[in-house]
């Protein structure tokens, strides 16, 4: 049978590697490979890619065909209706519940504005009237964006750490999580590199670090803050870049006049000398920062990231070869974000301020905030109670949000609440099962995109093959929801102006230069890139300058500084353990895959790693299967024990996402083995991002009796 083989970008992940589509006649993907001629990820690739798109594309339980909620929510009672039948209801639900409450009722959740669904999902929503959507961010990458935004930095995926003399790794696992750094890491440590590495679990970027700081969970700003004053200390930072582009130096300087490498030492249990050493190697340059999921989804993470992103402003490490590239594109081209905070596709702002979360996390949520979305428990507190007013009818796409938010139970119980609730997946997961409708997505493999890859930098495309089935993506499906709500007289706006993915992708194209055939024919499109254009581009911010005192944050009452902000309180008697959760594994992505065989044969269970002294403490023997539970938590979720010292005394590391297709519906064991289950969504919130602590928890370990099975409930 004919192959051909089509060049793409795998965006499974944020990472973006080119891949090497092999496609037979019928039009099926039949091997994904990664390109080696690619600029940006020149060969690096992952078996998520590799394995998990093509089989999640093709797999046996695959969703096909739109389903109508026949029983009760959650009964799994099924029947199969057309598309003109589940939009038809979809819309007299929806513009039934806008007529009832207001369009401020409805609401949507996706991943993130990383990809079109974002965009898409947001201008649906506004369209209606609504300006809530929401986002996984604030779990995962939000607070690093919120720091960005308010320094001004526009660094994201923009470390050059081919050309650096030394990477400040902090909070990231790059081995398991990103197979482009993890290479471009090893190339530098080859070529007499330094590598810095911030981490209290000892990854392999650790094992070859020239100084690892394995500190205690939560206290890495206080090394930051301690790197900051002894560049200022010693003057090593580029004394003529703070003068020419960074507002509030002398404020900085007085905020961490105390902060010393000794005082951080004592907070988090590293060696003084240690830190001395990461700030001077940090310091003579060029030097390449890179933050990770472990210092974000945290109470203290915007103030954390704050700290590191003041180190690349003062240094200068900032657009320099080595150093942090900026994000640019070419002229002309439109990014997500963009769209998002484009006047023609806004509501009014006195509509986007009563996004919900916006008065409390302005810089999160609303018309200031990074991606305009919600703050999540605040919605899913609208769900279950109307405060601050009620929001009654939820269309999700793309994301399992019963397992990936915390407090599973609560999420799942918001979720049932609701008068009306769509779901677009690509397999029948815990969140699709308590809804009316189920409709079937299209995978990544047969979605066209056009995006910007920063860490090229270039323009990534991602190749299409026909939908298996009758899945939709998610333009088709919001063009043909629009148009029956349309009929019914509940569009309020017209946000959303094309009719298909491909009119889309030439808005986004613009007038860049980029022919989507070149994009088609070679998978990527590199552009003219100048470093250090500051006179021409200035800084996003309200001086025009890095802001290291962060006027946006001073206008909203919020700390302007970076500064310390503790983690949760120290565990005790009750919880003498600390959990961290966040722990990537290669075989899976969030939520996702666990319904392939492949994954499952690598990893089978939901893993907690414990060190040998915890273990022997509390009588666990590697494969023993245990309860976790932190204090005000839910509950407790199930773990199996894995003993190694690469975790430290007395904590736990493990990682989110697990649910079972197997087991029985429609939980699916989510409110058992899921760590989310364990977790709350409603404890102290970072003040910018409203993001909550989901590492560095006090928590208490107990051993099963006998082993977990699904279904089974609590053993004893």
């Amino acid at each position: 049978m004919a192959t051909r083989t089509i060049p793409s970008t795998c965006w499974e992940c944020g990472t973006l590697c080119g891949a090497l589509l092999t496609v037979d006649a019928a039009n099926h993907v039949t091997k994904v490979a990664p390109n080696p001629r690619h600029p940006t990820s020149k060969g690096a690739f992952c078996v998520k890619g590799i394995r998990g798109l093509p089989e999640w594309t093709d797999h046996p339980d695959r969703l096909l065909h739109p389903l109508r909620r026949v029983g009760e929510r959650g009964s799994g009672q099924w029947q199969r209706v057309s598309w003109d039948q589940a939009l038809d209801e979809l819309a007299d639900g929806l513009a039934a519940t806008r007529a009832r409450h207001g369009p401020l009722a409805l609401a949507g959740a996706v991943s993130g504005a990383y990809f079109s669904r974002g965009a898409v999902m947001a201008l649906l929503l506004r369209s209606l009237g609504s300006p809530n959507w929401m986002i996984n961010q604030d779990l995962c990458g939000g607070c690093r964006a919120v720091s960005d935004r308010l320094t001004g930095l526009n660094i994201g995926r923009g470390e050059d750490i081919d050309n650096t003399a030394c990477t400040l790794l902090v909070g990231r696992n790059p081995h398991a999580a990103d197979p482009i750094q993890w290479a471009a890491l090893k190339r530098a440590k080859a070529r007499g590199a330094r590598l810095v590495v911030l981490d209290p679990y000892r990854t392999p970027a650790a094992e070859m670090a020239d100084v690892w700081l394995a500190a205690r969970p939560g206290t890495d700003g206080a090394i930051g803050l301690a790197m900051l004053h002894a560049m200022i200390r010693d003057r090593s930072y580029d004394a003529a870049f703070v003068a020419r582009w960074c507002h509030g130096f002398e404020a900085l300087a007085a905020r961490v006049a105390d902060c010393t490498p000794g005082w951080a030492a004592m907070i988090a249990g590293v060696a003084e000398a240690d830190i001395e050493r990461a700030a001077t190697l940090y310091a003579a340059g060029p030097a390449a920062f890179v933050g990770g999921h472990g210092i974000d989804a945290a109470s203290n993470g915007v103030q954390t990231f704050r700290a590191f992103h003041a180190l690349v402003a003062i240094s200068g490490n900032l657009d320099r070869p080595g150093g942090n590239r900026r994000v640019k594109k070419p002229q002309g081209f439109r990014t997500y974000l963009e769209l998002l905070h484009d006047k023609r596709f806004r509501l009014p702002e006195e509509v986007e301020r009563q996004t919900i979360g916006a008065d409390r996390y302005p810089l999160w949520a609303g018309p200031e905030g990074w991606q305009t979305a919600c703050h999540n428990p605040s919605v899913i507190e609208a769900m279950l109670t109307g405060t601050p007013y009620p929001v009654r009818a939820a269309y999700i796409s793309g994301v399992n949000i019963a397992v990936t938010y915390p407090d599973a139970r609560r999420t799942l119980a918001a979720l049932r609440s609701l008068e009306v609730l769509a779901v677009a997946a690509h397999t029948m997961t815990p969140t699709a099962a308590v809804a009316d409708l189920v409709l079937p997505k299209t995978t990544t493999l047969e979605e066209e995109e056009v995006t910007l890859d920063p860490g090229g930098p270039n323009i990534a495309y991602t190749a299409a093959v026909p939908a298996r089935g009758e899945a939709r993506s998610d333009m088709e499906i919001a063009v043909g929801l629009l148009d029956r709500l349309r009929a019914r007289g509940a569009v309020s706006a017209e946000l959303l102006p094309w009719r298909s993915q491909a009119e889309f992708n030439a808005c986004l194209l613009g007038d860049s230069g980029i022919a989507l055939e070149d994009l088609r024919r070679d998978g990527w499109a590199q552009f003219p890139y100048e470093l250090g254009d500051f006179e021409q581009r200035g800084f996003a911010t309200p001086t025009g300058k890095l802001e290291l005192f962060a006027e946006a944050a001073a206008r909203h009452g919020l700390d302007p500084l970076p500064g310390y902000v503790a983690p949760p309180p120290a565990a005790d008697r009750a919880f003498p353990l600390l959990l961290q959760t966040g722990f990537r594994e290669k075989t899976y992505h969030h939520s996702r895959f666990r319904d392939q065989a492949w994954a499952r044969k690598v990893a089978p269970d939901p893993e907690v790693r414990i060190h040998p002294e915890t273990a022997a403490t509390h009588g666990i023997a590697e494969g023993d299967w245990v309860a976790v539970a932190v204090p005000d938590g839910p509950g407790e979720c199930r773990l199996r024990a894995t003993v190694t010292d690469r975790t430290q005394p007395g904590v736990l590391t493990t990682g989110m996402g697990w649910w079972l297709p197997e087991a029985p519906a429609p939980d699916f064991a989510a409110l058992e083995i899921n760590v989310n289950a364990a977790l709350s969504y409603r404890a102290t919130a970072d003040a910018m991002s409203g993001s909550v602590d989901i590492g560095g928890l006090p928590c208490r370990l107990r051993r099963l009796a006998t082993p977990w099975s699904p279904g089974g409930g609590l053993p004893g």
